[in-house]
């Protein structure tokens, strides 16, 4: 299968098959974070997480992929740290604030400097359209976090530390989509890189989880959570290998803008799921995020 999708690169079916994969990332990945924020504390989940796509990801990393590159050590450490900052201050946020809230913030910070990310270190280049779009997607997006920031009642003694959290958190989004982007392109085979990725990435934050879970006056049974663990833990390896094989298919620019459109996701799934209320200005808001990502498309 790797040696399909190489030869893909550069493609006019390579290029169709990122967009499917950059829109299956973003439902995806607003599925992620509503379970994140869901039931559980989200430390809690994000260790039940990633514990489990560790555990999923070693067997494939150690006996099944290539194994990596002697450079490609070097590169994994880098993407680590990234990540393991980008999953310390994005718990923080969802600890802090609604989810509503916190996630249009977070995604409409990233795909702006992952595009001058994607400029500076691959060299790609957006028409006037395509930055007309993005101006559309980002005005959704904020404007769907500002119009949360008004109307909100949960919550709001926390909501500009939440927000802050949130900025500092997409800026890590566009710094790890860049960087992640460079990694799958640094090795031969692309599954080598998400299959090491994968396990790296898992070994911190269960540590982190379990210690604040044994400091709980009334710890949740780890049963359930770790259901929500293993489910995750699928999820995760769906959305992020997703949009690593369209940024080593297509343009990282791209790909991470028409990501964004996870906020219309998030928003549904805030609103049917976590009951979270929903009314018009939202949804013409999140109207201009599809028109965004559209506009995007189509201009390039």
């Amino acid at each position: 299968m790797s040696d399909w999708l190489i030869s893909l690169e550069g493609t006019e079916a390579g290029h169709d098959l990122a967009l499917v994969l950059a829109l299956a990332a973003a439902f995806l990945h607003a599925i992620f974070g509503a379970l994140q924020k869901g039931r559980h504390d989200p430390w809690l989940t994000r260790g039940a997480v990633d514990i489990s796509y560790a555990v999923m990801a070693a067997p494939f990393a150690f006996f099944v992929v290539p194994f990596p590159e002697p450079h490609m050590w070097g590169i994994f450490a880098i993407a680590w740290v990234i990540h393991t900052v980008y999953k310390i201050l994005q718990a923080q946020a969802y600890t802090k604030g609604a989810y509503t809230v916190v996630y249009p913030v977070v995604r409409g910070t990233g795909p702006l400097f992952a595009v001058i990310g994607a400029y500076l270190i691959f060299d790609e280049m957006f028409t006037p359209v395509q930055w007309l779009g993005v101006a559309v997607l980002l005005a959704g997006i904020f404007g769907l976090a500002v119009y949360n920031l008004i109307f909100l009642v949960a919550a709001r003694d926390t909501l500009h530390l939440a927000l802050g959290l949130a900025v500092i958190t997409g800026l890590l989004v566009a710094l790890y989509t860049t960087y992640d982007a460079y990694g799958i392109r640094a090795t031969a085979n692309p599954f080598t890189f998400l299959a090491w990725f994968f396990f790296f990435d898992g070994l911190v934050i269960p540590v982190i989880a379990y210690l604040r879970w044994r400091g709980m006056d009334t710890p949740p049974a780890p049963g359930p959570l770790m259901v929500r663990g293993m489910i995750g833990g699928v999820i995760a390896f769906a959305s992020f290998g997703s949009i690593m094989l369209a940024t080593r298919l297509d343009k990282v620019g791209e790909a991470a803008v028409l990501r964004e459109t996870s906020t219309v996701f998030a928003a549904l799934i805030g609103w049917l799921v976590l009951k979270e209320t929903v009314g018009p200005r939202r949804i013409a808001l999140m109207a201009l995020i599809a028109l965004g990502a559209v506009i995007v498309e189509m201009g390039g």
